[in-house]
């Protein structure tokens, strides 16, 4: 999780105290909010209208609401990655009851070291770092066809920040008529996201991460292929006229206009939204792009010292800089990079054989010497 900007706290504990006073709260404040937030979203990810836009209070509860909605069918398949983040893979497990195979993409973890020089051998397993991430991404071509009935990704990979070409794979999705679903949670706010250039069916963000909003809230995009989509709640909010409180009891078989029918009940939690909008605002002033560069500057000595120690990390063209993975091999004591990383009050996560780095703009150049020299201190 990022930590919370000092506004985006005050937002939200302005938020809370209004529920002190709930007579302050008129019919009007349960929909402004949210629809400000839904229009700072859509600039953020260049959508075209905040019609497109919903909160929700998870990635699961957006996949909930594609799974729902995906008419996949004996003899299809679903493709994600290996190690894909559990969200985006325990909601397509009841299709494999019905004869959908669930295809892991796996990484090219292994390579003869005849075949390129360069390889390294990292505790048994062959790595080719110049090709790595785009072997990954041609397996993930590979994977679909025309029995492909959903292509689900993160823009990078959550435990080692390894980049998908979401433009190239949203390509093969559409041409077989899969839906193509990306869950942006570790990347929108931190690395820039287009719409209009990777033309997704659906996009899921939770706003805890990157967007450096609070817990429970996020945001999502619904293409067309959503259009007349089936909520996985009916709320009020979601009918037709819910704006008019007198005449809320004249109940409404139309939803409201746009994809609004498939956000989240209580969609306006007066701490939760005035949170994510100055989350939202404050990184329309930063931009993502210049979160990239700013991280990338960070970078460099980290960089510098892999290349030295001969630690492997993805390629530059196939890795983010805001999120990252130090392959861990035989020379470094998990033990001893824990107890070194406390001592210096770093904090990083080990995701599987990697040690995962995720800068951002609270980070100095202090930081990232009190980190390397963690990592000295743990080779053996």
């Amino acid at each position: 999780m990022s930590p919370l900007l000092k506004n985006v706290e005050e937002a939200g504990l302005k938020g809370i105290s209004k529920k002190r006073h709930p007579y302050l709260i008129n019919g009007e404040d349960f929909f402004t909010l949210p629809t400000e937030a839904r229009k700072l979203f859509a600039t953020l990810v260049n959508a075209d209208t905040e019609d497109s836009i919903t909160l929700l209070p998870s990635v699961s509860y957006g996949m909930a609401v594609v799974a729902k909605n995906l008419h996949a069918t004996m003899g299809q398949n679903i493709v994600t990655v290996e190690g894909e983040f559990p969200s985006n893979v325990y909601a397509w497990k009841s299709f494999i009851q019905h004869g959908v195979e669930l295809r892991l993409v796996a990484p090219p973890e292994r390579y003869s070291a005849e075949s390129n020089p360069a390889t390294m051998t990292i505790e048994g397993i062959d790595f080719e770092p110049t090709t790595r991430g785009e072997r990954w991404n041609d397996a993930i071509l590979n994977a679909i066809d025309e029995n492909t009935a959903l292509v689900v990704l993160c823009p990078i990979h959550w435990a080692d920040g390894t980049y998908f070409d979401l433009e190239v794979i949203g390509d093969a999705a559409r041409a077989v008529g899969a839906l193509f679903v990306i869950d942006g949670t570790q990347s929108i706010g931190a690395m820039p996201f287009d719409i209009e250039t990777v033309k997704p069916d659906a996009v899921i963000a939770s706003s805890y991460k990157c967007m450096m909003g609070a817990y429970s809230i996020g945001c999502a995009y619904w293409g067309e292929r959503f259009a007349t989509a089936i909520p996985i709640e009916e709320s009020w909010m979601g009918r037709y006229g819910s704006e008019d409180f007198r005449n809320l009891v004249k109940y409404q078989d139309q939803y409201q206009q746009g994809k609004n029918r498939l956000g989240m009940g209580e969609q306006s939690n007066f701490a939760l939204v005035p949170m994510l909008k100055a989350a939202l605002e404050q990184l329309l002033q930063w931009q993502p792009a210049q979160i990239q560069a700013y991280c990338a500057t960070l970078n460099q000595p980290i960089i510098d010292f892999c290349r030295t120690n001969d630690l492997w990390l993805e390629e530059p063209h196939w890795r983010a800089e805001h999120l990252f993975g130090i392959r861990i091999d035989k020379r470094i004591s998990v033990e001893k990079l824990q107890d070194a990383l406390k001592k210096r009050n770093v904090f990083v996560s080990l995701r599987g054989d990697s040690i995962r780095i995720s800068p951002n703009v609270y980070n100095t150049t202090e930081d990232i010497e009190a980190l390397l020299l963690a990592i000295k201190e743990s080779i053996a």
